[in-house]
Formats: C-alpha cells, structure tokens, sequence
C-alpha cells in the first residue's frame, strides 16, 4: 500500500471508518429551496463516496425556518419532511462504503436580514405559484456581495426587517466581512435555550434519516463560534464572560443530543481555533490560538467525539478558504496544537492537495483524519486515484476561489457552484461522469495546448477519437503560463499540468514545437478540427502606446523585461495588473495603478483582490482610480479626471494592462479543410481559466 496512513481504518466513538479521508463541509447550493435533499444532491454526495472517501460531512444545514436560513438551497433539518429526503442520500452513501454526518448550522450575525424575513413566506408562495422561484431568482439574482454595502439595499433591510440575532450587539464588518452593515438585536436566555432545543431537535432528524452522526459549526463566525469568541460575545450573563461561559452553549447542545440520542451517536465540533484578527490589524483579539487550545479541551470534556480544526469568521473570511497564494499546509501549526492538547481524533483542513502530503501529515501525528473540501469538488475520484498509485491524474485544487465567488452568486439565484478545473461540480446529473465511447478512432486535431485545448483532448480520447495536438511553442500551458508567473501563483500551473497527464493517459498525442498549417492538418484527414489558439495582451490605439518603453504584461511575466528601481505606470487593475505589479513591487520598483473605474479591480472577486493589495502594502503602491489613460508622451502619461481635469505622471516605463485579444490567425484558411471547425476557449471568447476549461470539455462532449 502506498499510502497506508490515508488508507487506514479509523474510528469516530465507535463508528468505523474505511479510510482517514474526509470530506468536509462546504457550501455548493443543491437542495431544494425547502431545504429537502434533491436529486442533485443525492448524486453530488454519491459520486464522492463512491470516489472513496470514508466520512462525508454535508454542508452547513439549518436548524429552524426562522432564523437560520442563510442561502437559497442550503440543506434543513428543521422539520420533519427533511428526514425521507435525506434518507435517499443516507442510503446512496452507505452502498458506495462510506458515512456521512449532518453538520448543523446557525448564522447568527453572519447572515443579512433579508433571508429570515421572506424565505417562511416565499415557501408558502410556493406551494400555490408554479415557477415562484425562478421568478424569485429572476428578481433576486442580480444581489451579490457588493450589494450588502450599498445604502440603499442595507438600509432598507434595516428599516423593514427585523434585526438578525446573535449573542451580543456586536455587528460584523471590522474586517473583510460583507455584513458589517445590519442592526443586531442580542439573544435572550430563553431564545438562546429554544436554539439549543431546535440543534438537539435536528439532531434526532438526523438520526432517523439514518446518518452517521452529526458536527456542530462553531467555526467560521457563525452563531456558536460567536458565542465562544470573546470579541463577538460581551454578555455578563452565564453565557458571556469568561471562556466557560462562553463554550455553555455548545455544552448544553452536546448535553441535550447525549441524552436524547445516547452515548454512541458521534458529535464532531467544527471549531474556529484562532479568528486571526491580527491578520487585520487588530492582534490579541477574539480567539487566538491559546483560547483555541482551551475551548478544545473544554469541548472534549463536554462529551464530543471529535474535533475537525478550522480558523477565521467572515471579518477574517479570506482564511476560510485561502487563496492560491497560501503554502501548502500552512495550518499544520495551529494543528499540532489542538492535537497536543486532546485525546479525541483531530480533523483538519488546511491546503492538502496530494495523498502524498496527506501521508505525511499522518505520519506527523498532528492530526487523525485528513480534510478534504476543495479537493473533493475538484476530484470526486481524489481517493481512488490515491488507492491505484495514480496521484499524478488528479485534478488538483488551485484555489482560484470560483466555487466561492459562484456560490455567493447563486445563493439567491439558484445556480450552485462551479469549480474551475472540474466543469461537472454541481451539475452531476446533467452531465454523466463518463462520456459515450463513440468516437470510432476518427482524427481528431487540436491547435493549441492550454486548458482548452488539453482539456478537450481529453475528453475526446476518453471517447475513444484519436486526438492529436498540435503547440507551437515548447510546453504546454499557453496563457496560463504566464499566470503563474506572478508570486505566490505557482499552483495556477496545475490547472495544465494535471490535464497534460490526464490526455497523455487517454492516449493523446501532444506535438510540442510544431506549427499548424494547412499542410499539415490535411495530412491527418481530420474528421474535426478544434481551434485552441488562445488569446495574448495587446496595446490598445492609444497615442504613444508603441514607444519602446511602453510594455503589455506580457514580456514582464516572462522575464524577458525585468525593471529595478523604476517608476512605473500599470494600466489597468485587474488581476492581471495588480499580480503584476507585485512582481514588479518585488523587483524594488516604484508602482502607480492607474484604473479607469471607481474603484480598484472592478468586477473581480474581493478575496482575491484582498490577498494581492494587502501584500502590495508593503510596496506603498499608488492608486489612482477614476482615471482614463489618453496619451503616453516622452516618459510622462495623460490622464483624464472623471472631472475632466487632466493629470500628468512621470514614468520610467509604462505597463499596458488593458485586455486580450484573439489568437486565430489561420482559422478561415482552415474552414475548408475539415466539416467540423470548432473555436474554443480565449480563441473563441476572452475569459478565465474556468471559462477556457469549461469551454473545452463542452465542444469535446457536444462533437
């Protein structure tokens, strides 16, 4: 066995385990708007156990109809009729070898105000509406996390709704949180016991649904995690003040469930260990590692089976599922900690990405199971790749954060999430996990081998075509190769290193240093050709743009044009433009973004726009927003105030990042070659990773 720590049994109270692999909560929006299990997620859960993993641990699941509802199709357990539909899951699990748990959930102040207030009626509604809900999402789907800071949408909410509760008067919004904006009415005793009830109640749903057992969320800044954090929990009475009192809350849930459920039904807590608050400028407050240590022998003592580790809430939320810039298992530390301190078995998320890694962080002894959440929506086969010695056809997490950045978006609109490398994740019963073997060896000839490209490859040699590509250049990757490029984003490269070993597998033909031609191509007899030529950055027509010190981002990220100690000018402030202004920070150069919308980054999602600007802190890098870029002159930019006022920069070189275009020089001379054409990726449209994936498996799977 190659992995014999990972693979090995192990226990939860007396519940066994096939393996030490578990799969840990995350939010994907696939039940119905009642909160039933659906279809969708029945065959999401199923395909994961049947990947092989040992626990399945579901999303956050609400508790009530009245106050906990936080997202559109997030599971309940709430009342009775939760119970059948979650035992078609139950049962579905059981027969692939795995168990699952039931992680019960309360938002408290994470949360906005406008989900307790409509959802019991909207569920009335539709009852006696058909189509109600894709009405709702038609009207609601717009709202997304910038919503909650504009006025009018807060204050509204604020005004006509009632205030969320939570154990103090402590709104969120310190940090990076997005509801930092709604009025907070603190929990009498007696509601606080009605919670207690309505856990130990959903408890027993659980139960009788046949699951395994069940988690507590007292992470991430929900209700429980605000009761036990000393910032978010200033009450004077038994449930506030020192950490005992704090923790009561949890005591009385896993009290109330022992008794009702008996001794050897499983209670894992999911716990904030350290809310980080130092990581925004406030240290020593709110839980640090030190009252994360105490709160876990406390909650040990309480009575729960086991604890599964976490960090951060949603002022700090940009840990809670970190960004590609984050080393692998960089919270192996926090960890440690929390195993040294308890005897129960210690689960833990934290950047594991290989069975490799995981191996070895099991032959550390710092914790018991291995956590899985991003790599599991990547890969549901993650297991089953590690148990067949094949770890290298995995795909990889790169923690690009598009399924969180998707599921905010859905969560009122009803789309689940997305995940960039996996283009099935949340859509399991649309899309079959293997495609029809119908190819009949026909020819097949891929131009180009970025994500696109290797990703249709792929998928058409699984159909059994033969699949020939054709690159241009030395490797594959395409644009994605300068992607990585930028610090901190060497895991970007996976996104095609995992899909070159993946088509290599399928048996496709990869012909590095070769232009296509026309020639060329007839000499395949292709039955179809598919285009996957990428696109590249160009220099918009703007005066002065061709001067010899003006650069695309381009020949930055390569390394062929390095700067020190320079003043330079960034056009544009996308991704693209602040990752490489950190490169260029990193050189010891002087660096002023200039955007032409209000604000730094627009449209890209916060997280990762937080994870680059704080670094480029330490750069002192200048912003200059509102700002249209209309000349470049003798080392000096023009700028355009948006109140028309014009403004001069001095600038040793000036780096254009203002978008890509197309790359398909010979497509038109090809049309004729073959009966089936087909562009795909930035070739055909200008997007993301996500969108050139996606693109690629959907022409591979339509041919």
């Amino acid at each position: 066995m190659d992995y014999p720590k990972l693979l090995a049994p192990g226990k939860i109270n007396h519940l066994e385990l096939k393996n030490r692999v578990v799969m840990t909560a995350m939010g994907v929006g696939l039940a119905n708007h009642d909160g039933t299990a659906s279809a969708k997620t029945l065959q999401y859960f199923k395909e994961r156990a049947e990947g092989g993993v040992g626990l399945i641990i579901t999303e956050y699941t609400r508790i009530n109809e009245k106050d906990a509802i936080v997202s559109g199709e997030q599971l309940a357990m709430s009342q009775p009729k939760h119970v059948q539909a979650f035992q078609k899951v139950v049962k579905a699990v059981h027969q692939a070898g795995a168990k699952i748990f039931v992680q019960l959930h309360h938002p408290g102040r994470e949360n906005v105000p406008l989900f307790p207030a409509v959802w019991p009626t909207s569920n009335r509604l539709a009852k006696i509406i058909p189509g109600y809900w894709r009405f709702f999402g038609k009207v609601m789907g717009n709202n997304d996390r910038s919503s909650l800071t504009d006025p009018r949408y807060y204050q509204f909410m604020n005004r006509f709704m009632k205030p969320l509760r939570a154990p103090s008067d402590v709104p969120a919004g310190l940090g990076f949180s997005p509801f930092g904006n709604f009025k907070i009415k603190p929990l009498t005793i007696a509601e606080i016991h009605d919670i207690e009830t309505q856990f130990v109640a959903a408890a027993k749903r659980v139960q009788a649904s046949g699951a395994d057992g069940v988690e507590l969320h007292a992470g991430h800044g929900y209700l429980l995690n605000q009761f036990l954090s000393p910032y978010t929990n200033i009450r004077t009475d038994d449930y506030g003040g020192n950490t005992e009192n704090r923790a009561r809350i949890v005591k009385e849930i896993i009290a109330g469930i022992r008794q009702h459920l008996g001794p050897n039904f499983p209670i894992s807590v999911r716990l904030t260990v350290n809310e980080f608050y130092d990581k925004i400028g406030y240290p020593g407050q709110g839980i640090t590692l030190a009252e994360g240590v105490k709160l876990a022998k406390l909650i040990e003592a309480y009575g729960a089976d086991a604890l599964n580790v976490t960090i951060a809430n949603s002022d700090t939320q940009v840990l809670i599922s970190e960004p590609v810039s984050y080393p692998l298992g960089w919270r192996q530390p926090l960890v440690k900690a929390i195993k040294a301190a308890v005897k129960i078995p210690v689960i833990a998320v934290g950047v594991i990405r290989t069975p490799q890694q995981a191996e070895e962080i099991l032959k550390s002894g710092n914790q018991d199971f291995i956590g899985l959440a991003r790599p599991l929506l990547a890969d549901p086969l993650w297991v089953k790749k590690a148990e067949a010695n094949t770890p290298q056809l995995i795909n990889r997490c790169i923690g690009c954060l598009v399924c969180q950045e998707s599921y905010e978006a859905g969560m009122l609109s009803g789309e689940p999430a997305i995940c960039t490398v996996n283009p099935r994740a949340g859509h399991e019963t649309e899309i079959p996990i293997n495609a029809v073997k119908d190819g009949q060896k026909r020819p097949v000839v891929i131009i180009g081998a970025g994500p696109a490209g290797l990703t249709a490859a792929r998928e058409l040699a699984l159909r059994d075509f033969e699949v020939t590509i054709l690159e241009q250049s030395a490797s594959t990757g395409g644009q994605v190769k300068l992607a990585e490029r930028p610090p901190h984003k060497e895991k970007i490269a996976w996104s095609y290193l995992d899909l070159e070993a993946q088509a290599r597998q399928a048996g496709v033909k990869i012909r590095l240093n070769t232009a296509a031609s026309s020639e060329l191509l007839k000499s395949y007899h292709p039955y179809a050709v598919l285009i996957a030529t990428g696109g590249s950055a160009f220099k918009p027509n703007i005066p002065g743009a061709t001067q010899d010190f003006v650069y695309t981002t381009t020949p930055i990220l390569q390394g062929k044009v390095t700067f020190h100690n320079q003043k330079i000018v960034v056009v544009g402030s996308g991704m693209t433009g602040l990752e490489t202004s950190e490169l260029l920070v990193q050189q010891h150069n002087q660096v002023t973004i200039v955007e032409m919308a209000d604000q730094i980054a627009p449209g890209v999602f916060a997280p990762n726009v937080w994870d680059v600007t704080e670094r480029l802190k330490a750069g002192n890098v200048r912003y200059l927003t509102g700002r249209k870029l209309v000349a470049i002159n003798d080392h000096t930019v023009t700028l355009i105030q948006q109140n028309h006022v014009r403004e001069l920069l001095q600038a040793d070189a000036v780096v254009l990042s203002l978008g890509v275009r197309h790359n398909v020089p010979l497509a038109k001379s090809w049309a004729g070659l073959v009966s089936k054409l087909v562009v795909i990726g930035d070739a055909n449209r200008i997007g993301r990773i996500k969108d050139a994936i996606h693109a690629g498996f959907k022409a591979a799977r339509n041919l």
